[in-house]
């Protein structure tokens, strides 16, 4: 699977007492790149952290900075919040109030040189609401349908509730078409019927530059109270039947959560990951529930889930 932004994979967590209304801690992952898109393998980088406010050039109500080793596979870990403090306090943000971004500025060559820079919006409800619902395990026994979690919301858990899938709180576009490779069957490997991350990966690494699993393959969003996620995909057809029962306890959460930048799943066409042949895949209508196949040129909503 192909990225476009050095973030490739990160996991992120709060440590908060019971009764605290902000985390004092955020624990952070992220495999390194440098600009050639190489990794930065067991090297000492730098990285200068800020949570801004209200928007992506908002201001910058905490900034720190860290310095820590990659290992073998450029992966590096660090906690927020406990970095050299540049400015603000981490303790002292209160999350209840407006939008907050997170960016990351790294220094591969471990200096001031921040030549890697990525910003990304924390969508999520506030955080006292957050750790009432899906921060606390109290009286639960996993993650449940409509759940504010892991970047957007469940809409689907396995018997142990500790699994499940996710859709995005967004659409990734209202207008995209599949691929603009119309003649080139991708094959079976990009034709099942439950496997979106399977056929996304197969789409994107046909070297495909417009499509709708692209924009899923890029996606990235944030969640304050469980993470940074970048492993979004194109949901298959069979993902598209689970995300279509669950969408009442969806649409109530997207409609009634008071955040414009989520938008609730509309009546209408939504492009799935899994093809038909060489010209035609499978689009599902959220009007009336059911499949089609369409044209690959043609265009579609997108809207993109991640397993957990």
């Amino acid at each position: 699977m192909m990225k476009r932004i050095f973030t490739l994979l990160t996991i992120c967590s709060f440590t908060y007492s019971v009764y605290a209304q902000a985390p004092e801690k955020m624990s952070y992952q992220a495999v390194v790149r440098d600009p050639g898109g190489e990794l930065v393998k067991s090297s000492s980088i730098s990285m200068k952290i800020s949570i801004l406010q209200d928007s992506e050039t908002g201001t910058a109500i905490y900034v720190e900075t860290q310095t820590k080793t990659t290992n073998e596979n450029g992966l590096v870990t660090l906690e927020i919040g406990s970095g050299s403090v540049v400015t603000g306090t981490f303790p002292g943000i209160d999350w209840s109030t407006g939008l907050y971004f997170l960016k990351t500025e790294t220094d591969p060559a471990g200096g001031t040189d921040y030549t890697i820079t990525g910003t990304c919006q924390l969508l999520s409800v506030p955080y006292a609401m957050y750790a009432e619902t899906a921060g606390s395990t109290n009286g639960k026994s996993g993650h449940y349908i409509g759940e504010s979690f892991g970047g957007g919301l469940v809409f689907w858990v396995d018997q142990s509730g500790q699994h499940g899938l996710i859709c995005s709180m967004t659409d990734l576009s209202a207008s995209q078409i599949w691929s603009d490779v119309a003649t080139t069957l991708i094959g079976a490997t990009a034709q099942s019927d439950w496997d979106g991350q399977g056929n996304t990966n197969a789409i994107v690494e046909q070297s495909i530059t417009t499509s709708a699993a692209d924009l899923c393959d890029s996606y990235i969003n944030a969640d304050y109270g469980t993470g940074i996620f970048s492993d979004w995909y194109l949901p298959s057809l069979d993902q598209f039947k689970l995300l279509f029962y669950a969408r009442y306890m969806l649409n109530k959460f997207l409609d009634t959560d008071g955040n414009s930048n989520t938008t609730a799943i509309v009546k209408n066409f939504y492009w799935s990951s899994s093809e038909q042949n060489s010209t035609l895949a499978w689009e599902f209508d959220f009007g009336y529930g059911y499949f089609n196949d369409y044209d690959k040129s043609g265009t579609d909503y997108v809207r993109a889930v991640r397993s957990f």
